[in-house]
């Protein structure tokens, strides 16, 4: 097979009916009119400051198919691009790290351009999503040599290692700070603290708390985040047993550590031990937040009690706390555990009369409850309702499950389109929507098309799972095509071949 991309092969997908308007002919026309005429202006943008914003021109050149050619259209765009479009376009583009990384190193080469230390930031945290390790130090070299490093930069290091499982290399994050002129401070101790927790790895976190707390004096945040740890292990002996060495040690617990402990409560079912806590906080003059109640109202929906979700949401506004969209979601949680959708909706209809908007998370929990209760069609109208509404775009939890639930209820048609609108967006799949959708073409035996969307997940720098790999691969070894295969193991080496490891 030539070295040809499967995009030149790629089979068309028709515009999702009902999720885009129809083009008019004369819409058409005003559409091809008006990209002549940005790029007229984008032309002498240089001569024009402030007059045509470029973050989107660049951010479709980089959404096309051409991507091996994307510094070419740059470059032949005519585009000047200013470090805070950069910083805009970076952040849509995370989640394809070596198609951001291209870009990024392209944007610095414009004359009297610097990064700044935000861009810098998403960059290390994207190619970190990706395991490009080496790239990742390099950038922290040139930050160094900038002198823009800071301490949120080994936090952001030590987030990443620790979510790809890599205890050893958090800790040595930390460690090396001083090697590049950052002092490690209480606030770097309380990330790295945090980075092990938030990974499950609490016993870790605990162990560098007991053996580094002589070195910081660990405060309320410090002590919260271990509290947090042990909550979500969970192990609530020793969330107890933290809590009473923070008071032990004089260090008052605020706000947000009885937060922190109500909803761990909570979540491990022990829901009156966390209403005790929270008359607790009142009489010590520590009234509860929208967030205490909202794992309350969380806590009785998990177990039915839906009139007890309901009073302690109407006791909260009794009180006077002002309801947030954390809170709304937890009723409207309640509601769609025990099938009442009616009721559901009611809570989202009075969100917007109080002038609270309704977040992707609102809608993620009726789309999950509705799929799950066998609701499809249901499913698909609320998802038609959310992508209509301009204050709450759908997020990749969204498309996440709504492609699975059209592979599985075999409408690989609807997932295609959803696909499609996705693209249309603008909106960077991550590795998951890649993953769900090549694996529910595999199942369904369109090898082309997984191909094709095989080989665009690679080029916008994001590695395949090895799970992901081995569907399509058994499907071309079955259709006796080495030849495709070959081509595809040859595009992941060339992504692997970037350094990935420190």
């Amino acid at each position: 097979m030539n070295q040809i991309s499967f995009h030149a092969i790629k089979i068309f997908i028709s515009s999702p009916v009902g999720l885009v308007e129809m083009i008019t002919p004369m819409h058409r026309f005003r559409s091809s009119a008006h990209k002549v005429f940005v790029r007229m202006l984008s032309s002498s943008t240089e001569n024009l400051p402030g007059l045509v914003d470029p973050t989107d021109k660049v951010c479709e050149i980089m959404a096309s198919p051409s991507s091996p050619g994307l510094e070419l259209l740059l470059d032949q765009s005519g585009l000047r691009v200013p470090p805070e479009s950069a910083e805009t376009v970076l952040k849509r583009f995370e989640n394809a790290g070596m198609l951001a990384y291209r870009f990024f190193l392209w944007a610095q080469k414009q004359r009297n351009f610097s990064h700044s230390v935000n861009t810098y930031h998403t960059m290390i945290g994207s190619l970190a999503k990706i395991r490009q390790y080496r790239i990742m130090w390099d950038l922290v070299a040139a930050m160094q040599r900038g002198r823009l490093l800071n301490v949120e930069t080994f936090c952001i290091i030590m987030r990443r290692y620790a979510r790809a499982k890599k205890v050893e290399e958090t800790i040595y994050t930390f460690n090396i700070m001083d090697k590049y002129g950052v002092s490690p401070n209480l606030a770097a101790f309380n990330g790295l603290l945090g980075a092990l927790c938030k990974s499950k790895n609490v016993r870790k976190a605990q162990q560098v708390f007991d053996q580094m707390s002589y070195q910081f004096e660990p405060d309320a945040k410090s002590y919260s985040i271990l509290l947090e740890g042990w909550g979500r292990a969970p192990d609530l002996p020793k969330m107890r047993e933290v809590y009473r060495g923070m008071v032990n040690k004089g260090c008052e617990p605020d706000i947000v550590t009885y937060g922190i402990m109500v909803d761990a409560l909570c979540k491990a079912g022990r829901t009156e031990e966390a209403v005790d806590l929270v008359q607790e906080m009142s009489s010590r003059g520590c009234p509860p937040t929208s967030f205490i109640y909202s794992a309350l109202v969380y806590a009785y929906g998990v177990e039915k009690k839906i009139e007890n979700a309901v009073s302690a949401f109407l006791a909260m506004e009794r009180s006077g706390i002002k309801p947030d969209v954390v809170v709304y979601n937890a009723l409207i949680k309640a509601f769609c555990l025990v099938d009442k959708y009616e009721n559901a909706f009611r809570v989202e209809e009075d969100m917007m009369e109080k002038g609270i908007s309704p977040d992707s998370r609102t809608y993620n929990i009726i789309l999950t409850s509705m799929i799950s209760a066998g609701q499809t069609k249901e499913a698909y109208n609320v998802f038609r309702t959310m992508i209509k509404r301009r204050d709450c775009e759908p997020d990749s939890d969204t498309y996440t499950m709504m492609i699975k639930m059209f592979f599985k209820t075999d409408k690989p048609e609807k997932a295609l389109k959803v696909w499609k609108y996705m693209k249309l967006k603008q909106f960077v799949p991550t590795m998951h929507i890649f993953a769900v959708l090549i694996n529910g073409l595999c199942e369904k035996g369109e090898v082309d098309q997984a191909c094709m969307l095989f080989e665009d997940m690679i080029e916008k720098g994001i590695r395949p799972s090895g799970s992901t790999f081995g569907k399509l691969r058994h499907l071309l070894l079955k259709e006796g095509r080495e030849d495709v295969l070959k081509f595809l193991v040859g595009k992941i080496n060339d992504l692997v071949e970037e350094p990935a490891d420190n």
